[in-house]
């Protein structure tokens, strides 16, 4: 289980030598909306579902702090299609229904 650091406009985690190995960026578009733009992990890290429980830390917070969300990035546009129940808050990415 990683460990993760929390900061103002992101969320990520480091090997024991201070490298990044996973981080997703949430920056303060205006008063009443964040962007997620950039979600990165490493690829020794890949596979194990660490991007997504990225996008769920920032979404949590995002939502704690009582701002929508402008999905910016391709993989947060991509992740927020097939994961409808974080819908909620976020402005550019709707599931089509039928």
């Amino acid at each position: 289980m990683m460990d993760y650091i929390t900061e103002e406009n992101r969320i990520f985690s480091e090997d024991e030598y201070k490298k990044i190995i996973a981080e997703i960026t949430f920056p303060t578009r205006d008063s009443s909306r964040m962007d997620i733009d950039h979600v990165y992990v490493d690829e020794s890290h890949r596979g194990q579902g660490i991007a997504s429980h990225l996008m769920e830390l920032a979404y949590a917070e995002i939502k704690l702090r009582g701002k929508k969300i402008v999905a910016k990035c391709p993989y947060a546009i991509s992740w927020f299609k097939k994961h409808e129940e974080y819908q909620d808050i976020v402005i550019n990415v709707k599931t089509k229904k039928l």
